[in-house]
């Protein structure tokens, strides 16, 4: 039986690793074993970012609506809740773009809120 010989599979596997370092610095972006564990350690802290890049931008949302409604006369869970009684079913993404781009818009909200409330 013939004898294989590995080196295609494996300089191409250490082509990829290596080629994914790219911008890394020092011997993390040519040495092999240390490039292969940042390469590692990178896509931890990118699968890690992704969920927390939600969480984050949630957080930004409430703060411009927070802000927003207190211009209003409202806290942030008052304004929610009154919503919720008013029957107007946006997003927190959508209602901090319209807090923040059309002010008369979210002033219209509001006195719906305002009247649900009442």
């Amino acid at each position: 039986m013939a004898r294989v010989k590995r080196g295609v599979v494996s300089h191409a596997r250490h082509k990829k690793v290596l080629e994914q370092a790219k911008g890394f610095s020092g011997r993390r972006k040519n040495t092999i074993k240390t490039a292969k564990a940042a390469v590692d350690r990178a896509g931890q802290y990118a699968y890690r970012d992704r969920r927390n890049k939600k969480r984050s931008f949630r957080a930004l949302w409430i703060q411009r609506i927070n802000a927003a409604a207190r211009l209003e006369g409202f806290t942030y869970s008052q304004f929610v809740h009154g919503l919720d009684l008013a029957g107007i079913e946006m997003d927190r993404k959508v209602l901090s773009d319209v807090a923040a781009a059309d002010p008369a818009a979210f002033k219209a909200i509001a006195d719906k809120v305002r009247a649900a409330l009442a």
